[in-house]
């Protein structure tokens, strides 16, 4: 199977800088997974120079299996790290990181789907790192308030929570999480405080008004941050590329946005859901 040939705005090279190679050395020798080297994000070298990098909790096996995504699934992934929260806390105290994105895959063989750990890894993460901001990209927790309330308690800097696409493409591209959930997800978390964001990738057959919607259920939520970035299929399995989005109809999404009260807007072919996420913790409005 061959892949679509990509336009000359997504051809990117790897950061090879000093910077990259020492926090990438450091990574490897502490055991540590992030998002940054595994999805070889394009932003990489960018968020690493600014003190930024996205890691993965609860295991590299999703009980999931979104067509999107090309992580690993199982039904029953297997045990827990419980040393994880301890172990990721302190190594991201070597490296000196001032901003941290954390995600994970859905435990949905857990009897709170991997809330406790959440809650218990933002806890040592500020304990051990009392200048750090975190940012917890979470996944909906079968949209279960108690669960939710783990993460308000915890009180990470931003919740973010990705509807992923459109309410209409969401049945062919995620496996369990639904469009209206998601929202309700987001809805709870801000009515209890939290700061909170989201994104979807283009490119997969939806239409400008569709993604005109999506902006308009976030903010209806109080959802105020945003990021839009191109899907690119990771594997012949994953769903298809449906088009190549340009440059200038993502800037026409960021101006759209911007226009409509959200206070920042990621929009562009190579953004990923933690781009600029340092930024993300302020109230100030990026222009």
């Amino acid at each position: 199977m061959q892949y679509q040939r990509k336009p000359d705005w997504l051809k990117i090279q790897l950061p090879k800088s000093d910077s990259y190679k020492r926090i990438n050395q450091l990574i490897q020798a502490n055991n540590l997974h992030t998002i940054c080297t595994s999805g070889k994000c394009p932003n990489m070298g960018e968020c690493w120079n600014n003190g930024t990098a996205t890691f993965m909790i609860l295991g590299d096996t999703c009980t999931r299996g979104c067509r999107f995504c090309n992580v690993k699934t199982a039904k029953y992934p297997g045990e827990v790290d419980k040393n994880e929260p301890v172990k990721l806390a302190r190594s991201i105290a070597k490296l000196n990181i001032k901003h941290a994105v954390i995600t994970s895959v859905d435990r949905d063989d857990l009897e709170d789907k991997g809330a406790g750990h959440w809650a218990e890894t933002i806890k040592q993460l500020k304990e051990h790192n009392p200048e750090l901001t975190i940012e917890s990209l979470i996944p909906d927790f079968d949209a279960t308030p108690e669960l939710l309330d783990l993460i308000v308690e915890a009180a990470p800097d931003v919740v973010s929570h990705n509807l992923e696409t459109i309410e209409r493409l969401t049945p062919q591209i995620r496996s369990k999480a639904q469009y209206r959930s998601s929202l309700e997800v987001l809805k709870y978390l801000a009515n209890k405080g939290m700061k909170t964001k989201s994104g979807i990738m283009v490119g997969l057959g939806e239409t400008k008004k569709e993604v005109i919607q999506v902006m308009d259920d976030l903010l209806e939520v109080n959802c105020k941050v945003i990021t839009i970035g191109q899907y690119l299929q990771p594997s012949p399995k994953n769903m298809k590329v449906d088009r190549f989005v340009t440059p200038e109809e993502f800037k026409e999404y960021e101006t759209i946005g911007k226009e409509k009260g959200f206070e920042f807007v990621e929009s562009g072919p190579l953004v990923r859901s933690s781009y600029h996420a340092e930024k993300h913790i302020t109230k100030k409005k990026i222009n």
